[in-house]
């Protein structure tokens, strides 16, 4: 090889060796300011977590919670393996099988919280999609209004639990039942919170997408949509623990694994540790489950200013 061949190949190599380095040297600046970003806040819900915890230790520790009714946190927690074995309901509501047959505590815990996650996110999406298609269209057309808004007015105010002999009734028992129930739960507060957004739209956009020539559709779907979709995010979010909240009495009519189930079997053999476990479960659950739909919707909603802590300074 010439050295002008050599010449030329060097910068090629050092500019191939320098790409690599610098994504790297980018991802680890990235990473080290989301860990800064993330950090305190980390740090304060474990200090959070933690101080509850500690005054439930000291409150057995004293004496004044009893261990039979109110175990404390590194009771239910410390006995996992003891804990899990109880999961496998589907066997264990079966007549004529050997409870300990099936999968292992560990799988069985799994199968639990994917089958209740698995429901509550099916629900969740499907009243969302038809309570904004609703919602937008009984702000859209006149007469459909006037046909569905008093009717969902009226079934807004009506418990989610009353609705379970109708989910037993039309579905019989299963996934379906239970997933109606999530569906019915959110789905007449999600159409008046649709409908309460649109209402809320700023006229100035619509009138300068009216005084641009945007037909009706366009002004809907350019304009009053993206305009709602902040608030609707936050709608969705707040239902979500809605959904978490009655997916649980849905699954004690019988749906094979899920934490409702559990935590009928622990009510019927009177052991509060496994109580306390599905409590301390679900609420990882719905705290992780939240945490993903803040982290969609920052993505989603890019625009939209930070507006946490802007009172702080009064």
């Amino acid at each position: 090889m010439t050295d002008a061949a050599i010449a030329n190949h060097a910068p090629a190599t050092a500019k191939a060796s320098a790409v690599p380095q610098g994504t790297a040297e980018t991802w680890s600046m990235r990473l080290k300011e989301k860990l800064a970003e993330s950090g305190p806040r980390i740090g304060w819900t474990l200090v959070s977590v933690g101080l509850f915890a500690g005054i439930w230790e000291l409150l057995w520790a004293v004496g004044l919670a009893d261990p039979k009714l109110l175990p404390p946190p590194h009771v239910f927690l410390g006995a996992f393996a003891d804990q899990a074995k109880f999961f496998n309901t589907a066997t264990r509501w079966s007549i004529g099988l050997n409870p300990a047959d099936g999968p292992t505590p560990r799988q069985a815990l799994l199968i639990t919280v994917g089958a209740t996650m698995g429901r509550v996110f099916s629900g969740l999406l499907i009243a969302s999609v038809l309570a904004v298609a609703v919602g937008v269209l009984i702000r859209y057309f006149h007469l459909f209004e006037k046909l569905t808004l008093p009717t969902i007015t009226l079934l807004s105010p009506v418990s989610p639990i009353a609705w379970l002999p109708v989910a037993i009734f039309i579905f019989g028992i299963g996934n379906a039942p239970a997933i109606f129930m999530v569906v019915i739960a959110l789905f007449f507060h999600m159409v008046l919170g649709t409908v309460a957004q649109i209402d809320g739209v700023n006229r100035n956009l619509i009138n300068v997408a009216r005084t641009m020539g945007a037909t009706k559709p366009q002004i809907y779907w350019r304009v009053i949509v993206p305009a709602i979709l902040p608030g609707l995010l936050m709608v969705l979010r707040l239902n979500m623990f809605g959904a978490w909240m009655v997916v649980l009495i849905a699954e004690t009519t019988g749906v094979g694994y899920g934490l409702g189930q559990v935590i009928m079997l622990a009510r019927n053999t009177f052991n509060p540790s496994l109580v306390f476990f599905c409590i301390a479960l679900i609420g990882f659950l719905g705290f992780a489950s939240d945490w993903v739909l803040r982290m969609i919707q920052k993505r989603i909603l890019y625009w939209v200013p930070e507006t946490t802590g802007v009172l702080r300074g009064l």
